[in-house]
């Protein structure tokens, strides 16, 4: 598949032009034309570049790229060693990072309520990032600690009252704890994303909402998983996910 058809489905597949962001969306680096054998994984990080080198991948799929907004834009130290590995092998690096949180299928938050069997109803937040819905049976806020758990292979952290009765749910994966007070706001029982700040205890405790940290990494592994997916199911192209540990 030639880069630039690749780079068109995507970017419309994703809808980028709708989304105000922290990074550019699309082709970070540009790498050999032809695209044959893809490494997905969450970031793009040394590790992952490792893992694409070694199953000689024309591309890098990623949900966390480069170029974040405000960060020094000068090529040393560790961001020279990855942009040398991507450039010295020619290997493309795709990053999708807002859109792939929102997309209603393929997305982070799609993914993580369709793994956790959560009924969405609708979305809040900014530019509709964050999901609400239903469990399928009310469940106390430890029980659904111990289900999360045992999905993402990670202990959640939890702010709030381990009794708390949960029907109702918010969910926004990755690092939007600052989203909890607009979940608060729409009557929900439970917020669950990635990380927690100081603030957040006080938070939980005030409103009575129980705020689920389930961890940044891994509540984020699954929509660049069913993005790989789908490119190899509708394109024919080889699609590895590489999981790089990450307890954050």
């Amino acid at each position: 598949m030639e880069r630039a058809e690749l780079q068109r489905y995507l970017d419309n597949l994703l809808e980028v032009g709708r989304f105000r962001d922290y990074s550019p969306n699309g082709l970070q680096v540009e790498g050999r034309a032809e695209i044959r054998r893809i490494v997905c994984g969450v970031t793009a990080s040394q590790a992952l570049l490792d893992a694409a080198l070694a199953r000689d991948a024309d591309a890098v799929l990623v949900h966390h790229g480069y170029f974040w907004r405000g960060e020094d834009a000068c090529i040393t130290g560790l961001r020279r060693k990855r942009l040398g590995t991507l450039l010295g092998s020619d290997i493309n690096l795709f990053a999708y990072h807002l859109p792939l949180d929102a997309h209603p299928e393929l997305g982070n938050n799609a993914q993580l309520g369709r793994l956790m069997g959560w009924t969405p109803e609708g979305r809040f937040g900014e530019q509709d990032i964050g999901w609400i819905g239903q469990l399928a049976q009310p469940t106390r806020a430890e029980l659904l600690v111990r289900q999360l758990a045992a999905r993402l292979g990670r202990e959640p952290l939890l702010l709030g009252e381990p009794a708390r009765a949960v029907k109702r749910i918010a969910w926004c994966t990755g690092g939007a704890q600052g989203y909890f007070e607009q979940a608060i706001a729409c009557g929900v029982d439970c917020f669950v994303s990635g990380e927690a700040s100081e603030q957040t205890t006080h938070l939980a405790r005030e409103s009575g909402v129980v705020y689920l940290a389930v961890g940044h990494h891994a509540s984020e592994r699954y929509g660049v998983q069913a993005l790989g997916a789908h490119l190899a199911e509708r394109w024919g192209l080889e699609v590895d996910f590489v999981d790089v540990d990450n307890p954050v």
